[in-house]
């Protein structure tokens, strides 16, 4: 862990274990620009015309990994990150802690550790209520993933209806009269832009430079994970779903939003009711892999995406 001058911020923290390293901006934030193999190229996106600013009070995009409150709203979600983070290392351990948030009254943290020998990052987001009153809201980790490459959602594990069984004979479980999940749709949605494949098993979004519009869907995801392939590339991101809980946006851990510079992989906590003084934490665990490449269909989707994502769930 050292102090680094990156994208025109001097004082930048990198970690790195060998074999991946991130880099964190202590200038403005907290965020964390940079991610990816060491000598290999930035997995996040970056936004070229606002590197290296600070200060002001419009809100930036800057790109990489960000933390905000859910539900979405203005001005509560677009607090301007442009001023300093105070920053604690310990050992492998980087603490990343703004100040209290003036459009809000929130107080974020982010801590990240790298595992040695491994691509495992264990990101771990808090958010504090420095109100005097209660407060609805959600931890919502959002991750700015470089253009070029396709978001995967797993979906539900498939099961016949249960009067109309795939063979005759089979059992089913009554249950699967009820949903499995959760697919939300934002006003701007369309199913049939086709940046979208739904396979049977999985939802696909293809990140497209020339697109021009946006597109975002959200979801219940009860298989914990999402992934974002580029490049032979695969970054998968896991975020343990809590059966019972309430999720924001209709009952979502899962959002994913694109347009033609970038796509966001997105986790949600559940929502809670944050009385003065107290604290909401929100766990993320990133891995990355190599020489991974799959078409389109869950045959591929199974044979060399899902390996990857068994061994780390």
């Amino acid at each position: 862990m050292e102090k680094v001058e990156y994208g025109g911020w001097r004082n930048c923290i990198r970690l790195t274990n060998g074999i991946i390293k991130l880099i964190a901006t202590t200038d403005i934030g907290p965020r964390i620009i940079r991610f990816g193999f060491v000598g290999g190229e930035n997995e996040f996106y970056e936004d070229l015309a606002q590197l290296g600013k600070t200060g002001g009070s419009e809100w930036r995009g800057y790109g990489g990994h960000r933390l905000w409150v859910a539900p979405e709203a203005k001005p509560r979600s677009y607090h301007p990150d442009n001023t300093p983070v105070q920053y604690e290392m310990n050992g492998g351990r980087l603490r990343l802690m703004p100040e209290v948030e003036s459009t809000s009254g929130m107080q974020k943290e982010i801590e990240v550790e790298i595992e040695p020998n491994s691509t495992h990052v264990v990101v771990t987001h808090k958010i504090t209520n420095r109100l005097h009153w209660p407060v609805e809201m959600a931890p919502w980790a959002l991750t700015v993933m470089r253009a070029g490459g396709r978001a995967v959602f797993p979906q539900e594990p498939y099961s016949p209806h249960p009067d109309i069984p795939d063979e005759p004979g089979q059992q089913i479980d009554s249950r699967y009269y009820l949903p499995v999940r959760n697919l939300v749709l934002w006003s701007y949605t369309k199913l049939n832009d086709p940046r979208w494949v739904f396979t049977s098993k999985y939802i696909l979004l293809r990140q497209d430079t020339n697109a021009a519009k946006p597109q975002k869907i959200g979801l219940s995801n009860e298989q914990n994970w999402a992934a974002y392939a580029r490049d032979g590339r695969l970054f998968v991101k896991k975020a343990i779903y809590q059966s019972g809980a309430s999720y924001p946006d209709n009952g979502c851990n899962f959002e994913t939003f694109t347009n033609s510079d970038m796509l966001e992989l997105e986790s949600l906590g559940p929502m809670v009711k944050l009385l003065p003084g107290q604290t909401v934490v929100h766990v993320e665990d990133w891995y990355l892999f190599d020489n991974v490449t799959f078409a389109e269909t869950d045959e591929s989707i199974d044979e060399h995406v899902l390996p990857k994502v068994k061994s780390i769930l």
